[in-house]
C-alpha cells in the first residue's frame, strides 16, 4: 500500500511538467511592415509610432488569428526585398496588385481599389487629359507603380521623372514648383489634398483600377489563406468598411473592395491565384 501511495505521488508531482511539456508552443509575433509616411494608410502618431487605416487593419486581423503583431515603418521601396530575405511574413503596406508583382508573390484579395490619380498645385490649370502632362516633370513615391506609370510613359509624353523615398516629399515638390503634378493613389491623393490648401486631387488616369493587397513571399501560401479567411470575416461584418469611412472620410458603397468578396484565394485571373472556394468561419 505504502508503495502505491509513493507511486501515485510521483505521478502526480510529474503530471504539471507534463502538460506543460504537451501544452502548444505559443506562436511568435506576426512581422510586417509599412511606409510610415504613406498618410492616411500608416502615417507618425503624436503618441509615438505609427497610425492610420493599414494600422488599424492589421491589428485588428492579428487579434482576430489570435496572434500578437509587430508593425515595422521603413521605406516602401525597401519593403519587398526586405520580405523576401525573410525579415517580415508579410506587408501590412497598402500594396498595389500587379501583374508583374503577382508573377513573384502571393497576395490577398484586394480590401481596397486603387486608381492612380495626379494631384496639382492649386491655381494650376485641371489636367484634362495625358496630353496636359506633355514635358512636364512628375512627382512620385519611388519603387511603386506610380513611378512605373511614369518611367513606361516617359517617352511617349516627354516627362520627367521626380522621384522620392516619401509622398510627403513628392507633394512637397509639387508646392515648390519643382514637379508639375505629383501621381499616387487616390485615398493618397485626397487625404493629402484635404490637409494641405495649396495641394488639390485632380485628374484620375482611366482603366487605372487595381487591387490593393496584401503580399506574401510564394512559401507563404497557407498564411496567406489564413490572413484572407479574416479579411474576407472583416468584410462580411462591416469591420473594413467602418475603418475606409474613419480614415477616408465616406461609407464606401456595395461595389467597392471594402464589401466585395472574391472568389478563392488571391486576385482572379492574375499569377498566384487559388480558386478553391473559401470557407473561413467567421466568429
Amino acid at each position: 500500500m505504502r508503495r502505491l501511495l509513493l507511486a501515485a505521488a510521483v505521478a502526480a508531482a510529474a503530471l504539471p511538467g507534463l502538460a506543460l511539456a504537451q501544452a502548444p508552443a505559443a506562436q511568435p509575433p506576426l512581422r510586417c511592415a509599412v511606409d510610415g509616411t504613406f498618410a492616411p494608410h500608416a502615417f507618425p502618431s503624436l503618441q509615438g509610432g505609427v497610425q492610420g487605416f493599414q494600422i488599424d487593419l492589421f491589428r485588428e486581423v492579428a487579434r482576430r488569428m489570435g496572434r500578437e503583431i509587430v508593425i515595422d515603418s521603413a521605406s516602401f521601396s525597401g519593403l519587398i526585398p526586405a520580405m523576401n530575405a525573410g525579415r517580415y511574413d508579410f506587408l501590412c503596406a497598402p500594396t498595389t496588385v500587379t501583374p508583374e508583382r503577382a508573377a513573384s508573390l502571393l497576395f490577398t484579395e484586394g480590401y481596397l481599389w486603387t486608381e492612380l490619380q495626379f494631384g496639382i498645385r492649386r491655381g494650376t490649370p485641371p489636367i484634362r487629359s495625358e496630353e496636359d502632362l506633355r514635358g512636364k516633370t512628375i512627382s512620385v513615391n519611388k519603387g511603386t507603380p506610380y513611378e512605373q506609370w511614369v518611367t513606361r510613359n516617359a517617352e511617349r509624353l516627354n516627362l520627367t521623372l521626380l522621384a522620392f523615398d516619401t509622398q510627403p516629399d513628392a507633394v512637397q515638390a509639387v508646392i515648390q514648383g519643382r514637379a508639375y503634378a505629383n501621381l499616387s493613389g487616390n485615398t493618397v491623393v485626397r487625404f493629402s489634398a484635404s490637409r494641405t490648401p495649396q495641394y488639390i486631387a485632380d485628374f484620375v488616369l482611366p482603366g487605372t483600377r487595381l487591387h490593393w493587397g496584401t503580399p506574401f513571399r510564394q512559401d507563404s501560401g497557407a498564411l496567406r489563406n489564413q490572413v484572407e479567411d479574416v479579411i474576407v470575416c472583416m468584410k462580411r461584418d462591416g469591420t473594413i468598411a467602418r475603418l475606409s469611412e474613419r480614415w477616408f472620410g465616406n461609407a464606401p458603397g456595395p461595389d467597392q473592395a471594402e464589401r466585395v468578396e472574391f472568389p478563392g484565394y488571391g486576385v482572379p485571373g492574375l499569377p498566384g491565384y487559388d480558386p478553391t472556394p473559401q470557407n473561413p468561419t467567421c466568429g
